[in-house]
């Protein structure tokens, strides 16, 4: 994969800031990145100021794309991914998962470069098997709280498989679960950043319910990782990738304070709408197709993303 040209919309963002880090990494010849700002942010990209391998375009991909010269592969990676943007953005979350994709695909075909979509462990929704494999239909409100989001990436799945069969175009799709590490938004409203925020300023962390809804999180360096192999594979179906370290936001709110060293209480609130009582990916698909494994425990990814939310705190 040397001398490749990459789209990468979405690029501001955590995770996909990262991306764009693993293919200047791995020697790409260059890296549009697309992104309005909306929840992404050019302190991400700040470390790559100067290297010409890297162009950034302030603009919402919804609208419109376009791009110069020869592209070989666009990441799709736009979208807001936290409850609270779903509250905030409703019609920017279902627009980007819409628009913004057809857009997305529309110039992987008018270059014949190749696409990756990056949907989500929510297209489950509130599963009623465990784990899930890539081949449950899933269990998902059409109309909550959550579905602008859970319903954007089902529509984005399904348009990008459309365009694989009508066109040719070669697709591959990644279902993230529960991704944390240095970048999140201090704003973000998910639970690690919720959590570590908390401990840090010595707040009680707030569980919603009872805290026996289970989550399986996924350092971003092993994410990456399985977003890299599953880019120079050919594979066409959907494939899971984080981390089959399950937990209950009980247990992770614990393993916050001890890693924290802090002296935070838990504090109880009512369970949020159709909040999910189980997520573990099922990673059979990711370890025999592309040869995937995680390597970062719980404990040593929160020591890492703990230190980041202290420089963002101004923490010692």
């Amino acid at each position: 994969m040397r001398k490749v040209n990459a789209v990468l919309t979405g690029g501001a963002g955590f995770l996909g800031s990262h991306l764009v880090d693993r293919l200047l990494l791995e020697r790409w010849n260059k890296v549009v990145v697309l992104d309005n700002l909306i929840t992404g942010s050019l302190s991400n990209l700040s470390h790559l100021v100067g290297d010409p391998r890297l162009v950034f375009q302030q603009v919402d991909v919804s609208d419109s794309v376009a791009v110069d010269g020869p592209v070989d592969f666009v990441f799709h990676f736009a979208s807001p991914a936290s409850p609270d943007d779903f509250t905030r953005h409703p019609i920017e979350v279902m627009k980007v998962g819409s628009l913004g994709t057809l857009n997305a695909l529309e110039l992987a075909r008018a270059k014949s470069a190749k696409f990756m979509m990056a949907s989500t462990s929510e297209v489950y929704g509130d599963p009623l098997i465990s784990p899930q494999p890539e081949t449950y239909w899933g269990n998902v409100n059409s109309i909550g709280p959550r579905s602008v989001y859970d319903e954007a990436k089902r529509f984005s799945e399904a348009l990008t498989m459309a365009y694989r069969n009508h066109y040719g175009l070669d697709t591959r799709i990644v279902r993230f679960f529960n991704t944390y590490g240095p970048r999140m938004r201090l704003d973000d409203g998910r639970v690690v950043p919720n959590f570590v925020k908390q401990a840090l300023l010595g707040e009680p962390l707030t569980v919603y319910g009872d805290g026996s809804n289970t989550r399986s999180f996924g350092y971003y360096e092993d994410v990456i990782t399985g977003v890299y192999l599953l880019a120079t594979h050919d594979y066409r179906e959907p494939v899971n990738i984080g981390t089959e370290e399950e937990k209950t936001i009980l247990e992770f709110a614990r393993a916050v304070i001890k890693v924290s060293n802090s002296e935070s209480e838990i504090s109880y609130l009512p369970a949020s709408v159709d909040d999910p009582r189980q997520r573990r990916p099922d990673l059979t698909r990711a370890r025999t197709i592309l040869g995937y494994e995680y390597h970062v425990n719980l404990e040593e990814g929160l020591q890492k993303t703990i230190e980041f939310f202290k420089g963002k705190l101004d923490l010692k």
